[in-house]
C-alpha cells in the first residue's frame, strides 16, 4: 500500500457519497490498487473489489451465503416495519427467492424450465419488433431519452408480454415504479420514509401478481407465469413451486427482467454517444451476430448493469490479504473486478477483440449466476443492432458531468439519458 501521504484512499470513503455513486470507477480503481478488500464504514459493508478475490467468494457459497447476504439487512433495517405493512396489505411479507443450497437447487431446477431456449431463441423477432418501434418514435425527432424512451419501455413491455401481464393496462412507469421500490430494499440507501412509501408499492405488485397467478391456475395460458405454475420435478420431494415461491419468482423475474436489462441497453447507447465513431465502424458488420455479441459483451463489461451484490460471511475468513470477520457483510463489486487489469489487460479500452471478452462478471459467477442472462444478452444485442442500422451521429445532449444514477449500491442505472441523432439514410 502507498504511504499515507500518497493514499487515494483514506478509510473514510463510502459508496454512499453522491459524487461516488454517480462516477465509482475512480473510488473503484483505488480501492484495487490500495484497499482491495475495503470496508466501507457508511455501509458497514467489506467491498471486493479485484477479480480473483470476486471469484473466490462467488464459487464458495457454504463459506459465503447469499441467503443472509439479501436477507439479514433486507429493507435497510426496517424490516419488521415493512413486513407488517406487505402483511396487512399485500398479500404477505413475502422474501426474494435469494437461498442457499440445497433449496437453491430445487427452486433453479423449476425456474430454469421457464428459460428454455427454444424459447428465447423465439422472442427474438418479437424484441426486433419491439426496438424498431421505439426507434420510429423518435428517430425523426433528432432527440429522446436512451433510457425513459428506449431502454425502460423495451424491457418492461418485453417482460410483460412474456409473463403474460397486460403492457397496455400497466405500463412502463408502473413497471419502474414497482422496480424502484424492490430494489430499494437491497440497495441499503432508503430511509425510514421512503421505505414506507416503497412497501406499499410492493403491496400493489404483490397483489397484481397474485391475482394473475390464481388466473393461470384456472386457466393456463402460453406464458411464463403459466409455465412456472406448470413447472414440476421428478425426483424431488416438493416436485412444484408453492404459492409463495411463485409470487416471488415472478416478482423477480418481472424486476430483474426490467431494470437491469433495460440500463444495460442505454449503456449501449451511451458508448456509441461517448465513442465518436463507433456506430460507423460497427455499421459494416451490424449483421454479423458474432461481431454484435463481442461488441455487447465488452459494453456489458465496461458498464455493468449491477455493480455488486451481496454475502455474508458465515465463519472468520481471509479474502486478498484482509480478514473478514463472521457474520460481516460483503459485497462483491462486478464492475469494480471487471476492470481488473491482471485479468483485463489495458481495462479501461472498449476492444471487442478482447480473447477474454466473455470473462467478465456482469452476471455474476458460480451456482447463482443470473438465469435469464440469455435473454438479458439477445435483447441487448438486438436492441445495439437496430441502433446502429437506423440512428447515426448519436451524441449525448447534455455534459457527462449531469447524467445521474438511482440511489442504489446494487446496480447503476441511469436516472435519463437525454440524446441527439439523426436517423440513417444509407
Amino acid at each position: 500500500m502507498p504511504d499515507t501521504a500518497e493514499a487515494r484512499i483514506q478509510g473514510t470513503e463510502t459508496r454512499l457519497d453522491p459524487a461516488i455513486r454517480n462516477d465509482p470507477f475512480p473510488f473503484y480503481d483505488a480501492l484495487r490498487e490500495e484497499r482491495p478488500v475495503y470496508y466501507d464504514p457508511g455501509l458497514d459493508v467489506y467491498l471486493v473489489t479485484r477479480y480473483d478475490d470476486a471469484k473466490q467468494v462467488l464459487a464458495d457459497s457454504d463459506t459465503f451465503s447469499l441467503e443472509h447476504g439479501y436477507q439479514d439487512r433486507y429493507a435497510n433495517g426496517h424490516v419488521e416495519e415493512f413486513a407488517e405493512i406487505l402483511d396487512r396489505e399485500g398479500g404477505g411479507f413475502i422474501r426474494d427467492l435469494a437461498i442457499d443450497p440445497p433449496a437453491h437447487t430445487r427452486l433453479r431446477r423449476l425456474i430454469e424450465k421457464a428459460f428454455t431456449a427454444h424459447r428465447v431463441k423465439d422472442l427474438e423477432p418479437r424484441i426486433r419488433q419491439i426496438v424498431i418501434d421505439l426507434i420510429e418514435k423518435v428517430a425523426d425527432k433528432g432527440e429522446g431519452d436512451g433510457m425513459l424512451d428506449i431502454g425502460a419501455p423495451l424491457t418492461a413491455h418485453l417482460i410483460c408480454e412474456q409473463l403474460g401481464l397486460d403492457f397496455s393496462r400497466i405500463g412502463t412507469e408502473k413497471v419502474a415504479w414497482w422496480t424502484t421500490a424492490i430494489l430499494a430494499q437491497i440497495g441499503r440507501m432508503q430511509t425510514h420514509d421512503e421505505m414506507v412509501v416503497n412497501a406499499r408499492t410492493i403491496c400493489d405488485l404483490q397483489n397484481t401478481i397474485i391475482a394473475e397467478i390464481r388466473e393461470r391456475q384456472e386457466n393456463p395460458r402460453e406464458d411464463m407465469i403459466t409455465d412456472l405454475v406448470n413447472a414440476q420435478l421428478n425426483d424431488e420431494e416438493n416436485p412444484r413451486l408453492t404459492f409463495t415461491e411463485l409470487v416471488a419468482t415472478v416478482r423477480a423475474f418481472l424486476i430483474a427482467g426490467n431494470d437491469t436489462t433495460a440500463a444495460g441497453i442505454a449503456n449501449v447507447l451511451h458508448v456509441l454517444a461517448t465513442h465518436e465513431g463507433l456506430a460507423e465502424e460497427l455499421y459494416p458488420q451490424v449483421d454479423d451476430d458474432r461481431v454484435m455479441s463481442r461488441f455487447v459483451e465488452e459494453v456489458l463489461r465496461l458498464h455493468p448493469p449491477v455493480h455488486g451484490l451481496f454475502r455474508t460471511a458465515m465463519r472468520d475468513v481471509e479474502v486478498g490479504g484482509t480478514m473478514i470477520p463472521a457474520m460481516s457483510q460483503i459485497c462483491v463489486m462486478y464492475a469494480a473486478a471487471n476492470y481488473d487489469s491482471a485479468r483485463f489487460p489495458d481495462p479501461a479500452r472498449l476492444d471487442i477483440a478482447r480473447p477474454n471478452v466473455g470473462a467478465n462478471l456482469t452476471f455474476g459467477a458460480g451456482i447463482h449466476k443470473c438465469v435469464g442472462i440469455a435473454l438479458a444478452r439477445m435483447e441487448v444485442k438486438v436492441a445495439a443492432q437496430e441502433f446502429i442500422r437506423r440512428l447515426t451521429d448519436i451524441k449525448l445532449a447534455v455534459p457527462e458531468s449531469e447524467l445521474t444514477f438511482l440511489p442504489t449500491l446494487a446496480t447503476h442505472t441511469f436516472e435519463r439519458l437525454p440524446l441527439t441523432f439523426r436517423r440513417r439514410t444509407a
